[in-house]
């Protein structure tokens, strides 16, 4: 059997504000290819997470590896390896669009001659080429997240943490990230996919993990979290999971449960 790679490792990992605990001991691996999505109640610790994934914030406890590399010893290490999007992300206005992803490729010591071919290809893919020489300022709030997107890319990242990127996007730029999402897991991109909008987490990700009250309460295929709580579909199984008082009981039973279907 083909052994497959482990990309992103978790353990323990644990964040406080001021006392209060956002993440809760997570733990979990995803592997190459995986398209993972993440979800969660509003305030349940879903972009504190991926903020810690990313290098933007520092866990309280816990460690990250990314493609083998300590996150806390080796940040820029991981950094040339990871795409992000942010769930609010800011470009420089006083930019054109082609001079932000100029300086992003830059500052990532790509090729000239590359980063101008993969600059116009992005663009023209989201439909930005005819604007891309004015300056951000005068973009709407979705051709700045096209941009935001075309910037996550540029380097070819092994890895991609999207928090909410279909956030101001029109109809067919859905569609067409939904796309090129799948077909970046298929060339053995690893996606990690943190969203609100549960139907699209459904027909795209590969698994889910739940986090509720910054701790995980499932983590699986879809198929297999129905089959579990005997629901039909990912909406009710949030439901279930996330509006039960009992969580910890669920969390413990979906444990032995999964054990169980390994065996």
């Amino acid at each position: 059997m083909e052994m497959v790679e482990t990309v992103i490792q978790v353990d323990n990992l644990t964040k406080r504000y001021d006392g209060v605990l956002a993440v809760d001991r997570i733990s979990f691996t995803i592997a190459q290819g995986e398209i993972v999505g993440y979800l969660g109640p509003n305030g349940a610790g879903k972009s504190t997470t991926v903020k810690m994934l990313t290098g933007v914030l520092r866990p309280t406890e816990g460690s990250i590896l990314i493609d083998g590399l300590d996150l806390l010893k080796a940040p820029i290490e991981v950094k040339r390896r990871i795409g992000y999007v942010p769930e609010t992300g800011g470009v420089y206005e006083s930019l054109t669009a082609y001079e932000y992803l100029q300086l992003v490729g830059r500052l990532y010591h790509l090729p000239e001659e590359l980063l101008e071919h993969r600059i116009e290809e992005f663009l023209r893919m989201f439909g930005l080429d005819g604007v891309m020489h004015e300056r951000l300022s005068s973009y709407s709030k979705g051709m700045k997240q096209k941009v935001l997107i075309s910037a996550a890319l540029l380097h070819n990242p092994k890895v991609l943490f999207l928090d909410e990127p279909l956030t101001g996007l029109d109809a067919h730029s859905a569609l067409l990230l939904k796309e090129l999402i799948r077909r970046l897991a298929a060339e053995g991109k690893t996606i990690f996919y943190c969203s609100h909008i549960l139907d699209v987490v459904e027909r795209t990700c590969t698994r889910v993990i739940i986090l509720h009250k910054g701790r995980i309460v499932a983590d699986g295929s879809v198929e297999q979290l129905k089959e579990l709580t005997r629901q039909g579909t990912l909406e009710d199984i949030f439901k279930q999971l996330t509006y039960s008082a009992n969580i910890e009981e669920l969390a413990q039973a979906f444990a032995r449960s999964i054990v169980e279907m390994s065996a």
